[in-house]
């Protein structure tokens, strides 16, 4: 039995998430149905990270197992000749039989788009928040510094969710922008629901000047999310890449 990795890259606008949904399209289902037409055997696909509805992927990781003999190289080909075109099987590589997508990944990265200018642009609406007004990119930047490192992030996470062990290692985070675009990236040894883009909205409050420093680390700190700012829309979320050991 061998055990395939893949690497995938998906536009999630039309996708309501990774995971399998009755009555719901969804990328794993699109995936493993092109899966198991080329290998002609079911197959049970594992996922690094289970993106929600709407947020894209340049570097999703997923493996599953096969007895089959096919090359790597015809894999790639032939999934991306059954996929629709907003999703890429990128690699496709034969990993250890220990190899989980998720359980052996040791962090991932994700990036949040903002598209700061006045107009709004039809061609990265689907991409990128659009903010309208000048935001403060040294208060933002001075701020983020303060999710690095393991807390407790419960004041981000998804309002009325329960997780046994609210606590992650933000390993960076970091503000930059290039030209209109303001780009926040976070990588961490995992993610609670909604962790990236409720970080992303109160550090919106902030670039506004109605959130200072001392309040977005009260916040942090409280493990309240009432306090925390709104939920920035799923459709500026990219996950970049997942990374392993070795």
């Amino acid at each position: 039995m061998r055990n395939l990795s893949l690497v995938l890259s998906y536009e999630g606008t039309r996708y309501h998430g990774w995971q399998c949904q009755p009555n719901a399209v969804t990328v794993e289902e699109t995936v493993r149905k092109a899966v198991e037409r080329i290998l002609d055997h079911p197959s049970k696909l594992y996922a690094g990270a289970r993106t929600d509805s709407g947020v894209h992927a340049l570097g999703q990781v997923t493996n599953f197992f096969t007895p089959k003999p096919i090359e790597l190289k015809n894999l790639v080909r032939g999934l991306n000749s059954l996929l629709p075109p907003d999703i890429r099987a990128r690699d496709a590589r034969e990993v250890e039989d220990s190899f989980h997508a998720r359980y052996s990944a040791t962090s991932k990265i994700y990036i949040y788009s903002i598209l700061n200018d006045p107009c709004n642009s039809p061609f990265l609406c689907r991409y990128s928040l659009h903010v309208p007004y000048t935001l403060d990119l040294a208060a933002m930047k001075r701020t983020i510094r303060l999710v690095k490192g393991e807390h407790d992030f419960s004041a981000f996470k998804k309002k009325d969710e329960f997780y046994r062990n609210p606590v992650r290692e933000v390993r960076s985070a970091s503000v930059a922008r290039r030209g209109k675009m303001v780009y926040i990236a976070i990588e961490a040894s995992g993610f609670l629901r909604y962790m990236v883009r409720n970080i992303v909205g109160t550090l919106v409050l902030v670039g506004q000047g109605r959130m200072g420093e001392d309040e977005f680390k009260s916040v942090l700190e409280s493990r309240e999310r009432e306090r925390a700012g709104p939920t920035a829309p799923a459709h500026g979320l990219i996950l970049k890449a997942i990374r392993y050991a070795g």
